[in-house]
């Protein structure tokens, strides 16, 4: 017998690739090999970003598999990637393992991948390989989607996904948050319906995954989500991952990091600077992105603000006439940042996010309060915790024609930045969860025990 050695596959998007990126880093650190693999597009931009070699001596080596997509083509636009993905994925992997186990003295004893791959879930079954999934996001989204038979049968959604009371709220159970059903996953990834209806198909196709892998593991934790865990019993909590279990500085990140942000930081006061990033897929058109440059500059206070360069609609982001004069060192705008770092350092009063569920558990990891303003996907129920269940921030109201304006900005800022109650709730939930993975506590247990299953 080899080290136990372990094939890890996320959904080639950036929210995914990043959570088992420190998952693969921390079984790692217990001795156990990891091959990472990517689609051929991401792990150019993963290792362009790391901008350094991965050791080759090390126990975690990144691979790439096509995604059948050409080169030019767009890679946000979900439906066509999934679809594509469906098509080219499970021959790729099953070549790929082949390859591995030919080369390799440790043959692969384990298929670790996102629930949303669930085809490499498949494929890992088909070859008599043992399977772990881990689902990236909270774990009553993974509920929602377990529940979909249900909603319609109770006549709330038809067999498309589409909502047929489109005012009825959906609840699970007492102390989660309620769901609008035009939020609903599927519905929020694109706007057109057959791009939605590959996405409820493909997601509802994972389900059947959550009843057959040998382990769901979760990064989340019972502190945040404990109701949620009670609705899926298969589903086992690791999280939240820390970032500070990062070797060398590999995160999975597909941009850059500039880390000269924290020298900016350094010069700050203590709890004065809102961080404002919106993660990797977010585009605002420029109406929108005036008035968010608007509303910093009247806070009065400084600003780090994460402007990827394909933010905006169009090819340049046009800042409002004379903003960054007047804002002068009143801010520091870069095109990503060391996001963790940043949330961890002590100049930051709050978080404007478009909640992301790793933004998410990375601010509540840090006790930091937050302003949000989420986007697509999974982000209105995030949006939905952080300020109706945790109480930890305050939701921006759009206008009638769905702009968020500058002095709806400003405005939620002073509030949640002069109300204690904010950041104290914020204390509270970051030592809650920092018992859940310290030594003993309930998602360090759950790490050791799969640790345990992995190298018997």
């Amino acid at each position: 017998m080899g080290k136990p050695h372990i094939v890890v596959i996320p959904y080639p998007a950036q929210g995914h690739v990043i959570p088992l990126m420190e998952l693969s880093q921390n079984l790692a650190k217990q001795g156990i090999k990891i091959s990472f693999v990517n689609t051929v597009f991401n792990h150019k931009r993963v290792l362009d970003a790391f901008g350094e070699k991965v050791d080759k001596n090390g126990l975690l080596h990144l691979l790439s598999v096509p995604d059948g997509l050409e080169d030019g083509e767009d890679r946000n636009q979900l439906g066509k990637l999934t679809e594509s993905l469906c098509q080219v994925m499970p021959t790729q992997l099953k070549e790929l393992i082949h390859k591995v186990n030919g080369s390799d003295d440790d043959k692969i004893s384990c298929v670790l991948a996102d629930i949303s791959m669930g085809l490499a879930l498949d494929v890992a079954a088909e070859l008599g390989i043992p399977t772990v999934g881990l689902w990236s996001a909270a774990v009553l989204q993974l509920a929602v989607l377990l529940r979909v038979p249900k909603l319609i049968d109770d006549g709330l959604i038809d067999e498309n996904g589409t909502p047929l009371m489109k005012h009825k709220m959906i609840q699970l159970s007492p102390m989660t948050p309620s769901i609008h059903p035009m939020n609903l996953i599927w519905l929020n990834l694109d706007d057109s319906p057959s791009t939605q209806k590959i996405m409820f198909d493909f997601l509802l196709r994972n389900n059947k995954v959550v009843e057959t892998t040998d382990w769901v593991l979760c990064n989340s934790s019972l502190e945040l989500e404990l109701q949620g865990f009670n609705l899926v019993p298969r589903a086992l909590p690791i999280g939240p991952f820390l970032a500070t279990n990062r070797l060398g500085n590999l995160s999975g990140n597909f941009w850059l990091e500039d880390p000269t942000c924290l020298q900016w930081l350094d010069q700050q006061s203590p709890g004065s600077v809102i961080y404002v990033a919106f993660g990797s897929f977010t585009v605002f058109d420029q109406i929108q992105f005036q008035e968010l440059a608007l509303g910093l500059e009247i806070t009065e206070r400084p600003f780090l603000w994460v402007v990827r360069e394909d933010i905006t609609k169009g090819k340049h982001h046009n800042y409002p006439k004379g903003f960054n004069e007047r804002v002068g060192n009143q801010c520091r705008i870069v095109s990503w940042a060391p996001q963790a770092a940043v949330l961890g350092h002590s100049s930051i009063a709050c978080f404007i996010s478009h909640c992301g569920w790793n933004s998410t558990m990375e601010g509540v990891s840090n006790g930091v309060p937050f302003l949000c303003w989420p986007y697509f996907a999974d982000q209105f129920l995030n949006e939905s915790y952080i300020s109706d269940i945790w109480k930890l921030g305050l939701k921006l109201q759009k206008d009638e024609g769905g702009i968020i304006r500058k002095e709806e900005i400003k405005s939620k800022v002073e509030q949640l930045v002069g109300d204690e109650k904010f950041k104290t709730r914020a204390i509270e939930l970051k030592q809650m969860v920092t018992k859940s993975v310290g030594d003993g506590g309930s998602s360090d247990k759950v790490f050791k025990n799969f640790v345990q299953w992995l190298k018997s």
